[in-house]
């Protein structure tokens, strides 16, 4: 297996970045406010920007988390786990982030993507996700990173800076991240409804 990056792997959307000053500023406004949910999983914390329209329980426990695959161990035999989320019904953004440059951010990206569930996402130092695998591909805007911050799909490596830039990750395939820094990583991540990796 070539261990160079492909378009199955991570892809750059051509012409579409956001102001990375606007996201951090309003980022700190938005952690002022609204609290992360660790969601049961070590070193891992998600604030949910949208949810179902008029449903507070949409944006908690299972609901933030939703169905993933994972081989936890030495057989190798695939496990789901959580339940799984209908992701087309998270239209409405969740009012911590209304009249914030995450508003704006969130709108553009509707128009242009068919989007599921939008979280922020935090990855504490020094710390990795499980070796999993999820049912869509994934949209991720880096808002604070470090070189030390990577994603790896199968056997591919790759760090996303954070630059306003927008990737788009095949989470379809076994994949982790793992943040070897010393300060939290957080990116904006989406669920995407329709397959680019086809």
């Amino acid at each position: 297996m070539s261990n160079t990056a492909t378009f199955k792997d991570f892809y750059q959307v051509p012409n579409l970045s956001f102001n990375i000053n606007k996201l951090r500023e309003d980022l700190s406004k938005i952690l002022k406010k609204s609290k992360y949910q660790t969601l049961g999983i070590t070193n891992f914390a998600a604030i949910p920007m949208n949810q179902i329209p008029g449903d507070e329980n949409s944006i908690q426990g299972h609901n933030v988390r939703g169905i993933y695959w994972t081989k936890p161990d030495e057989s190798g035999k695939e496990v789901a786990r959580d339940k799984p989320i209908n992701e087309s019904k998270y239209t409405e953004l969740t009012n911590d982030f209304k009249n914030t440059y995450f508003e704006e951010v969130y709108k553009i990206l509707s128009s242009k993507f068919k989007l599921g569930r939008v979280r922020l996402l935090l990855k504490e130092p020094r710390s990795t996700l499980s070796w999993h695998k999820d049912p869509e591909p994934r949209l991720h805007i880096p808002i604070i990173t470090n070189p030390g911050c990577k994603m790896v799909i199968e056997d591919v490596a790759k760090h996303m800076p954070a630059d306003g830039k927008v990737w788009i990750t095949n989470n379809t395939r076994y994949h982790n991240f793992f943040n070897g820094g010393e300060q939290n990583r957080i990116h904006i991540v989406a669920c995407m409804l329709e397959n680019r990796f086809n």
